[in-house]
């Protein structure tokens, strides 16, 4: 029938669910430039972190970033928030996936958060050799 979903859509569904990465930190002095807010070198090396994580958590393979496409710094990170990096698979190629991630800020002593970052990755799995490899077995492009 037309609009239900095929078994492997529904695994790549259930995966792309199960591998959505969260994770915290604060901002400590040390993170920061000279105007109080963190470096932008250091949130997009986290993001890359973030993005390794959930695509590893997608494929459970040896994984690469390969490129980032265009990142968003909608608003500074100052000193002394609270920063939430969520991962999610937005596209599962044959040997890649992208994942896009997306930076929350939170002051530490109000409620609310607002988005300040957002970028996508591209990662790939590779073999042993270092060769690309398919990101799940007996899949084609999503």
């Amino acid at each position: 029938m037309e609009g239900e979903l095929t078994s492997k859509e529904l695994r790549i569904q259930k995966k792309i669910k199960d591998s959505e990465t969260h994770v915290f930190r604060t901002v400590f002095p040390g993170q920061t430039n000279h105007h109080g807010t963190m470096f932008g070198g250091a949130v997009l090396a986290i993001m890359d972190e973030i993005a390794f994580m959930t695509a590893t958590r997608f494929c459970r393979k040896p994984i690469v970033t390969v490129s980032s496409d265009k990142i968003d710094f909608n608003q500074p990170i100052p000193v002394g928030t609270l920063v939430e990096l969520i991962g999610t698979v937005v596209r599962v190629g044959r040997t890649s996936l992208d994942v896009r991630v997306d930076v929350f800020v939170e002051s530490m002593y109000r409620e609310g958060r607002e988005k300040a970052i957002s970028g996508t990755f591209t990662l790939v799995a590779i073999n042993e050799s270092k060769r690309p490899v398919p990101v799940m077995d007996e899949i084609e492009s999503f």
